[in-house]
């Protein structure tokens, strides 16, 4: 019998009990729609106090949505984005960052889901030809879909090589609460400060119902995006409860007390399954998740007690992802399973 939490995917965890009761509130009465409320205003002031006041914030459903939205704002349909093999816009995004864009994708090989200079600069030619897709947006992912994270210096150099050319650096950061718990830094060393142009500031994963935020660092590159957004069926009529979420969601550090227990419970699973015989760690744990390679025998009879994804079936490597409601008696109890199972 499966359990009532596992280890798919944090997107499969609940809403955290403070949000869903900012949710009850916005719900009392009427407000004015698309984001003229004062709820939306409190969440916008969240973020100019995290980033600064010269920044622009429009808030979205969800991290396709953002990812699609913010990088479509920084160039035209001849542009190519480079990003990591394993990216979301790559993998996961049903080909939306192209079809709506125009863009070309252009997928890079890495080590643990991480783009270097070596590997972008490869790819840095073709400009002025016009029978190439020109070079125009570098996208990374903070922490990578691995579970990995960058550096602020591996940020620096990302967006330090893309300004050079004239391109724009995006972060998707669907769990950059977990990267800033991770890193112990402000969002803002990491992003705005190491040269990054667009963020997709998750929510989702960390104790939301739903709402991403697509963050301009400068407001200039936000020219237009109020109708993009609107075109991309991403503009939400009832918008304050988008940004009551917001709101309860940075009050009193709500999202880092949220991604800190996720990290942890990541590091307590690590620890319970390391010296597993048979069972191999494949990625730094550095964020909220844990990849390993099991027994191929394994993986149907542990799933049949907790949900989790197989990330390469040819290896038999898995992914097992923790939230903020995961808790210290699952993590003991899916290692004392796996460990019999092997």
């Amino acid at each position: 019998m499966k359990r009532a939490r596992g280890f798919a995917s944090d997107n499969n965890a609940g809403i955290h009990p403070q949000i869903m009761e900012a949710l009850m509130v916005a719900n009392r009465g009427h407000a004015i729609g698309y984001g003229d409320d004062d709820f939306t205003r409190k969440a916008e002031h969240h973020f100019k106090e995290m980033l600064g006041e010269d920044i622009d914030v429009y808030f979205v459903f969800n991290g396709t949505g953002a990812n699609v939205l913010g990088i479509n704002n920084l160039g035209s349909s001849f542009h190519s984005v480079i990003c990591a093999d394993t990216a979301h816009i790559q993998v996961d995004e049903c080909g939306a960052p192209e079809k709506f864009t125009g863009m070309k994708l252009i997928s890079i090989l890495t080590h643990q889901g991480k783009l270097t200079l070596e590997g972008v600069q490869k790819h840095l030619h073709g400009f002025g030809f016009e029978h190439h897709s020109q070079p125009g947006v570098i996208s990374i992912t903070q922490p990578t879909e691995l579970g990995t994270l960058y550096s602020v210096d591996e940020i620096k150099n990302l967006a330090q090589l893309a300004h050079s050319h004239q391109m724009y650096l995006h972060l998707d950061g669907a769990r950059i609460s977990n990267a800033a718990v991770a890193l112990n830094l402000p969002v803002k060393a990491f992003t705005k400060d190491a040269g990054v142009d667009v963020v997709s500031f998750g929510g989702t994963k960390n104790g939301m119902m739903y709402g991403e935020a697509v963050v301009f660092m400068n407001p200039a590159l936000a020219t237009n995006f109020r109708y993009f957004r609107k075109q991309g069926m991403q503009l939400a009529s009832k918008m304050r409860f988008i940004g009551t979420q917001f709101d309860a969601f940075f009050t009193n550090d709500l999202w880092l007390q949220n991604a800190r227990h996720a990290n942890q419970m990541a590091q307590l699973l690590y620890q319970k399954v390391m010296d597993i015989p048979g069972v191999k760690v494949t990625q730094p744990v550095q964020a909220n998740g844990v990849f390993a390679i099991v027994p191929a025998h394994v993986i149907p009879l542990l799933q049949q007690e907790y949900f989790f994804y197989v990330w390469d079936e040819s290896r038999n490597e898995v992914r097992w992802m923790c939230s903020f409601d995961t808790t210290a008696e699952d993590v003991e109890d899916f290692s004392a399973i796996l460990r019999k199972l092997v």
